[in-house]
């Protein structure tokens, strides 16, 4: 046995659908993209919408009568404020709208002139591959670089990925997690859209209104809902994992914080990676 004292990184294994064979070492599968950065309405998570209803008010029943006492009375009553009669279809139906929009905007920046068909650039993140097993990535237009399908200038807002222009549009919310946080100036024109499409209310706060569920709110009330209480503490656990930091103080607001801050200005860490984010970035937790 050889020891060589170094354990590589290794994740579980996925389920993913086989296409082909290359060669003797090159497999093709098809692999879901976990568009980073963005974050939009679920369209199926917790069921119809009048499952995914009924999840809802039960989190607010719980929230109300003492249950979730943990959680900060700020965030509680933010949250029940959200949790409107139609809720639950009003972010089901925006999120079909988005999907519909990305689309729409994958379907007109991918086809040519000429009417073929350019590739999908896919630029994955420095962490690759996410629990569900998708890839981490910001996805483009691919450019061939010949004189029937040439390279736009760096700047040209036909090289701009489909994760920013998500965003500009108003189908996604602004979800910049660490590490997978964008070069300086490519968050700072991420964050420019994000501003501009929750300020001028957008897409899917034109069609939903201001006080739409984002996804990650909307997932962690699901699961304040339907999960079983056999300890309310793990139910919370489950439901928020994250801290947030205020990006225009790099200021953390702790795990139940985020709702103090505009969904523009939020980044994400990992409460398990928050040691090592604050040696990595210029923030105070």
């Amino acid at each position: 046995m050889v020891e060589l004292g170094f354990t590589g990184p290794s994740r579980p294994a996925n389920d993913h659908r086989f296409l082909s064979v290359t060669d003797g070492d090159t497999p093709n599968i098809a692999m879901a993209v976990r568009m980073v950065s963005i974050d939009t309405p679920e369209t199926h998570y917790g069921g119809a919408p009048a499952t995914a209803q009924a999840a809802l008010e039960q989190a607010r029943t719980r929230l109300q009568d003492g249950t979730y006492e943990a959680l900060p009375s700020g965030l509680r009553d933010y949250l029940i404020s959200r949790i409107t009669p139609d809720a639950a279809q009003r972010h089901q139906a925006v999120g079909q709208a988005a999907a519909e929009a990305h689309t729409a905007m994958v379907n007109s920046r991918l086809t040519r002139e000429d009417g073929s068909q350019r590739k999908m650039a896919v630029i994955a993140t420095g962490e690759l591959v996410e629990a569900k097993g998708r890839l981490l990535a910001y996805t483009a237009p691919w450019y061939a670089g010949t004189a029937s399908d040439p390279l736009p200038p760096r700047d040209d807002p036909r090289r701009r990925t489909f994760n920013l222009d998500m965003v500009a549009q108003g189908w996604a919310a602004l979800f910049v997690i660490y590490p997978s946080i964008p070069p300086s100036k490519d968050l700072s024109l991420l964050l420019t859209e994000a501003d501009k499409a929750w300020t001028e209310q957008r897409g899917a706060w034109a069609q939903a209104g201001p006080d739409l569920l984002l996804g990650y709110e909307y997932r962690a009330l699901i699961k304040l809902g339907t999960r079983t209480l056999t300890s309310p503490e793990e139910v919370i656990a489950e439901a928020y994992q994250r801290v947030c930091v205020d990006l225009r103080t790099l200021t953390s607001v702790g795990v139940y914080g985020y709702y103090q801050v505009p969904p523009q200005h939020r980044l994400w860490i990992w409460e398990k990676d928050l040691t090592q984010a604050a040696r990595d970035l210029p923030i105070t937790v």
